[in-house]
């Protein structure tokens, strides 16, 4: 908690001055109204004194009492700006650290936690500063002062004073060891619960389709269960601490005044009087530090729920990316090449590999193409060309450089991205086409071209605004098709040397995918396009074809050469299209047979290693 402070301005840290100042008149102006009270006591059992003079002492009494008030607003005031500020940054650097995390620190991380520590963790560091500031502050000033100003009266007050706070201490001290770690359990869950919810919100079209509302109500339900127990088990805990600090408070003056009375009855007439007002004076300062140790205990309630926050929060900040720039590379000989050298991969949350010694390159203006199962490593490739990952082994070269050599927004410039989700932000279609830095200004012609290519101009023209037409957040006013040709048209409104299609054909009928595909090769010739997909009829005619299965390279060529000489593409061919593609049947089917044996016989030596 104490670093987190440190993302405090120099504003903030006059405007904790200012708190200060303020506590301390508030404290000054407490401990002064017993000696009024004091006084007012020892007028009225005095002869000659007039009715003027208590009402003098009356009257510093409301002012004493009016100022505190006072400085106590005022106190509030700027402990609330101090927690304002202080979580405005921390929201701010939270965001901007997650920002430049890595694919895989997200993954790590989880999305659910990121924001959850951007909104709930953080407002328990603001609630902490904003409540306990003020707490922080008096309690040790008013139990330091208060003891200083009840130095010479009895012993026997002090003594029950000193056993009173001890009890209090250690009261709180076996309440805390109860709430602290169930506070600290209840972070996580409280992402378990964000999670799940999210999760739900997301996939709410799959749950009702497959009929799981049950199931999912179900585990809700038993996260629910779990936070709501943790949280009644801690608060709990806590809501002991008011009563205790109200009894801790009543038996205190009660025990002074018993004292008191006995210690009044054994002095004499003369000495009576000045041992009243003493009794008076010493009660109110008693109870001012068990006040402090009440100020304490919001602290103590907030601080353990606060300190796990902030470590939460600045696990974020202090995070160091897995991805950094690198150097720079500058202008290039070389335009839109692409090259994989002996690539493996392995992804960082299972160390399971991924891709194995994969090679491949893709010169200016040809279409490389992949395809292979599902879970063979395509999307791989597409990630660690736009470097959202860096590979295990090997070597990914852009444009003859290193992938690691560059900086990632120079790298970004080059490359137009479409993920096989297509995400769609509020706003505009023209806002969502030109959205991101593409290293130059993306223009109106850009986006008419890029809607274009994509052969989205036809359902955007009968859109209510065209072009400046809204977009719902996701996407949700277009169907599943246009959002997608709406992501490709931004990828490639950026006018990118390579454009990445990470399986984003599949969404688009059979008409607008071949449509699309030779507006690509008519109107961006000199771009490299590497397309992931898994119709054969979208990479037929791809100057390069790389079929992958489990991660290994098992054929490079054309449609042809592979039809050849590839059983796995055979395969998919064969599935796709029919036999009658594939060649002879029955040749085709021996070669497929054969393959699959020497793979199997390739896979029980390497497990057996």
């Amino acid at each position: 908690m104490i670093r987190a402070l440190r993302y405090l301005t120099t504003k903030e840290k006059w405007q904790c001055v200012f708190v200060l100042f303020f506590v301390v008149v508030q404290v000054w102006l407490d401990l002064t109204l017993p000696d009024y009270m004091a006084e007012i006591t020892t007028l009225a059992e005095t002869s000659g004194s007039t009715v003027g003079q208590i009402l003098l002492a009356g009257l510093m009494m409301v002012l004493c009492a009016l100022g505190s008030m006072a400085a106590a607003m005022a106190s509030a005031y700027f402990g609330n700006k101090v927690a304002a500020g202080l979580a405005t940054t921390l929201r701010g650097q939270v965001f901007e650290h997650a920002v430049r995390l890595s694919k895989a620190d997200v993954d790590e991380i989880g999305s659910a936690s990121l924001v959850n520590r951007c909104t709930n963790d953080i407002t328990q560091i603001q609630n902490l500063v904003s409540m306990g500031l003020s707490a922080i502050l008096k309690a040790p000033i008013m139990v330091v002062w208060a003891i200083i100003k009840i130095i010479g009266y009895g012993w026997q007050w002090s003594l029950a004073t000193v056993v009173s706070a001890v009890t209090l201490c250690l009261a709180l001290g076996v309440t805390m060891s109860i709430a602290v770690p169930r506070f600290q359990k209840i972070q996580g869950l409280t992402d378990t619960i964000n999670r799940l919810t999210q999760e739900h919100l997301q996939g709410i079209r799959s749950i009702r389709a497959y009929n799981a509302e049950n199931y999912e109500k179900t585990r809700f339900a038993d996260a629910n269960t779990n936070i709501t127990r943790t949280n009644t088990v801690a608060n709990q805990a806590t809501a002991v601490i008011t009563p205790l600090l109200t009894l801790e408070s009543s038996a205190l003056t009660l025990a002074i005044y018993w004292i008191g009375a006995y210690m009044i009855r054994s002095a004499g007439k003369s000495t009576g009087l000045t041992l009243f007002s003493e009794m008076v004076v010493f009660s109110n300062y008693a109870i001012q530090i068990i006040m402090a140790f009440m100020l304490l205990s919001i602290v103590f309630i907030l601080y353990p729920r606060a300190q796990v926050s902030a470590g939460r929060v600045l696990e974020v900040i202090d995070r160091t990316p897995r991805l950094l720039d690198g150097p720079g590379v500058g202008e290039t000989a070389q335009k839109g090449t692409v090259e994989f050298r002996h690539v493996d991969f392995s992804y960082p949350c299972d160390g399971a590999r991924v891709l194995h010694d994969v090679s491949f390159s893709a010169g200016q203006g040809q279409t490389v193409a992949f395809i292979g199962a599902t879970g063979s490593g395509k999307t791989t490739i597409a990630q660690l060309i736009d470097r959202l990952y860096d590979a295990s082994g090997g070597t990914v070269l852009v444009d003859g450089h290193d992938v690691r050599d560059y900086r990632l927004s120079e790298l970004h410039e080059r490359i137009g991205y479409v993920p096989q989700t297509a995400t769609l932000f509020a706003g505009t279609v023209a806002g969502n086409v030109s959205y991101g830095d593409a290293g130059h200004e993306i223009t109106r012609e850009d986006v008419a071209d890029a809607l274009d290519i994509t052969q989205s101009a036809s359902f955007v023209t009968q859109m209510d605004g065209s072009y400046d037409a809204s977009i719902e957040q996701g996407g949700r006013n277009v169907s599943g098709g246009q959002r997608q040709r709406l992501a490709m048209a931004r990828a490639i409104a950026r006018r990118p040397e390579i454009l990445v299609f990470d399986d984003s054909f599949s969404a688009l009928d059979f008409a607008t995918d071949r449509a699309l595909r030779g507006q690509l090769r008519e109107k961006c010739a000199d771009t490299t396009k590497i397309i992931v997909a898994q119709r054969v009829g979208t990479i037929r005619d791809a100057d390069l074809i790389v079929v992958l299965d489990d991660g290994r390279v098992a054929g490079k060529g054309t449609h042809d050469q592979l039809m050849r000489t590839c059983p796995v593409y055979q395969q998919i061919v064969s599935s796709q299209m029919g036999q009658s593609q594939t060649g002879d049947s029955k040749t085709g089917d021996s070669k497929i047979k054969s393959f699959q044996m020497d793979r199997s016989q390739t896979r029980q030596k390497e497990a057996d290693k």
